[in-house]
């Protein structure tokens, strides 16, 4: 018996279409059944299959993200009849993995469809969501595409809901219905996913922080999780981005109605929005609905290597929940249990570590929500999976900084992480670090506080040369340590008073390791952060008693003469003032008419006394 109120677009198709508990009942035993994605599940026919009075038996149901399909009691317990085999641990399969009725299968989405199609992951029957068809006899996957269409090519039976809701997509979406053997028609809205409203200083900051490594032009993947979506919302000054993502939200669509979404210098689908699905408002839905903008593909085209190396500027931006001092990420497990999944993270942080000018993000908050535990770890806990390897991990950013791991040494990613954990867990790393050998043991970390992103300022020197002048790490000890060879013997005896000729462990972290209270260090860099160079660095010592703080310099000789010294000098004093410091002094050899000069250049009140073989610099502020 076919169903009442036909659409006319089906009615030549008459012969199809029937009730989903009609539908359902051509399941057999032992089957394979797929369920479409999330906003795009098919909840009436998963509905009729678990309410059916007798069942088939063994049959096992296979799927990414459900979203309000699997049935659950008032409890919240799980209740279907069926085994799942899911690749995504979302809130609608938690309780069915907790109560053993669900397997959770760690694997890239982008490798799903093959699988599929070599039949190590069979798949008997497909239960999908589409649109009603057009005047050709083709329908539309709508927001769905990922990897459906690979499970209803591999389907022996194909059982789709016909929803007038679901929006059109554009791009490889399309589906004839000679490729379908049962039509349900749906009057129901398509499920709209409302993202939970990011909230708190410590997503804030850490948006914050993802959005400055953004540059123009930069083509975006957004993975899902809150953060990724909150440093959208800070990409307002930039222009032509680009999206090619596996899934796409309403976050696109302030930039897009802005006209910062151009994706002009895209090097793949120029102008074109690319993602796999939508999770999304009805908003997002109607904005897509024949949007020639927008152009939904299956995941292994998305996900395509080549793709994503050849994509202008390509940003990955993966969320985390933990990772180790060596850098090695788990995204699939939460407190113990699965939750998550690993999407096609590990792809795209592949591919725009090969993209040219690209940048491969991790991010996470450095602890769970009451701060009682670190989610930057010694080691990994027994039985939190390693989703991204350590050797394709590039930036890490906490609400606390941003790390660049990738080339580095362990003991170099163990100084950088620590850094951006929480101060409280800090001395609890360092301890445990030295334990397991990342660290020597005199190694030491005086900073406590978030690293001051607002403090980095960019300066043009003479003939157009540029640095980024920023607060000192202490993971900059080894390039503190390459400027220093880089110093004539004039100038490293000037700077120390005494011929040296390396600086040991102390005298380095002396350098760039301090609290940034009664210690403040700045390093001039050029370069990407990825690869960066530092070209000087300046620091001051404050004298508690008297309020005043002593200053030093190193600058390489290629960068002495442009300008650099004064920029040093200006920007140090600048922020000593805002401390209410009350003046510099420096101890400089009557040789050094360079640096007696640059101190009466940058302030009005210096006097300058004779101390044995050195010259006394006095620098006073003005009063605020």
């Amino acid at each position: 018996m076919t169903q009442p109120n036909m659409l006319p677009s089906l009615e030549r198709y008459a012969s199809k279409v029937c009730t989903a508990e009609e539908a359902v009942a051509r399941i057999q035993p032992g089957q394979r059944v797929f369920l479409g994605t999330a906003c795009a599940s098919p909840r009436a026919l998963v509905a009729a299959l678990e309410t059916m009075k007798r069942p088939p038996a063994d049959l096992e149901l296979l799927h990414f993200i459900t979203t309000d399909t699997v049935p659950h009691d008032a409890e919240g317990r799980c209740t279907t009849r069926f085994r799942h085999r899911s690749f995504y641990v979302g809130s609608d399969i938690r309780a069915a993995i907790r109560q053993g009725l669900a397997e959770y299968v760690p694997i890239s989405l982008a490798q799903v469809p093959q699988l599929i199609q070599l039949g190590r992951i069979p798949v008997d029957v497909a239960l999908i969501q589409v649109t009603p068809p057009d005047e050709f006899g083709y329908v539309s996957l709508g927001v769905s595409v990922d990897i459906v269409a690979a499970a209803v090519e591999k389907a022996k039976l194909v059982l789709a809901e016909v929803n007038p809701a679901m929006p059109w997509s554009m791009g490889e979406t399309t589906l004839h219905v000679s490729e379908i053997d049962a039509l349900v028609l749906v009057d129901t809205p398509v499920i709209e996913y409302i993202h939970p409203v990011a909230k708190g200083a410590v997503v804030e900051r850490i948006a914050q922080y993802i959005a400055g490594i953004i540059d123009d032009g930069s083509t975006l993947q957004i993975g899902i999780g809150r953060i990724p979506e909150q440093a959208l919302k800070y990409l307002g000054d930039r222009k032509d981005l680009g999206i090619h993502s596996a899934v796409i939200t309403d976050s696109v669509i302030p930039l897009l109605e802005k006209g910062i979404l151009t994706g002009k210098l895209k090097s793949m689908a120029r102008t074109r929005i690319v993602a796999s699905f939508l999770l999304g408002t009805r908003r997002l839905y109607d904005l897509v609905h024949r949007n020639p903008l927008f152009s939904l593909q299956p995941i292994q085209t998305v996900c395509d290597p080549y793709t994503l190396a050849t994509q202008t500027r390509m940003v990955a931006i993966t969320q985390a929940f933990t990772m180790d001092l060596t850098g090695q990420v788990c995204t699939d497990q939460l407190d113990g249990e699965f939750y998550g999944g690993l999407e096609a993270q590990a792809a795209f942080l592949r591919g725009a570590a090969r993209s040219p000018g690209g940048k491969p993000i991790v991010c996470l908050s450095s602890t769970n929500d009451d701060a009682s535990m670190s989610r930057i770890r010694p080691q990994l806990l027994a039985g939190e999976g390693v989703s991204i390897a350590r050797t394709d991990v590039h930036y890490v950013i906490t609400e606390y900084g941003i790390a660049y791991l990738f080339g580095k040494s362990i003991r170099e990613r163990t100084i950088a992480l620590i850094e951006l954990a929480h101060p409280k867990f800090r001395p609890w790393l360092m301890d445990e670090a030295k334990q397991l050998g990342y660290l020597p043991a005199d190694q030491r970390l005086e900073n406590l506080r978030s690293y001051p992103v607002e403090e980095e300022r960019t300066y043009m020197l003479k003939g157009g040369r540029q640095v980024l002048l920023r607060p000192a790490k202490a993971s900059d000890g080894d390039a503190i340590r390459g400027l220093f060879h880089h110093l004539s013997k004039d100038d490293v005896y000037t700077r120390f008073f005494r011929r040296v000729l390396a600086l040991s462990s102390d005298e380095v972290q002396r350098l760039c390791n301090l609290n940034f209270e009664s210690e403040v260090a700045f390093v001039a860099v050029t370069g990407e952060r990825e690869n960066e160079c530092v070209v000087a660095q300046c620091c001051y010592f404050l004298n508690l008693s008297s309020n005043l703080a002593e200053t030093a310099f190193m600058v390489d000789p290629a960068w002495q003469g442009t300008g650099l010294g004064t920029v040093l000098q200006s920007h140090m004093m600048a922020h000593a003032m805002t401390r209410g410091v009350r003046g510099f002094v420096a101890e400089i050899l009557p040789q050094n008419e360079k640096m007696v000069a640059l101190a009466k250049k940058c302030c009005d009140n210096v006097s300058v006394t004779r101390e044995d073989d050195a010259l006394h610099v006095t620098m006073l502020f003005k009063a605020p």
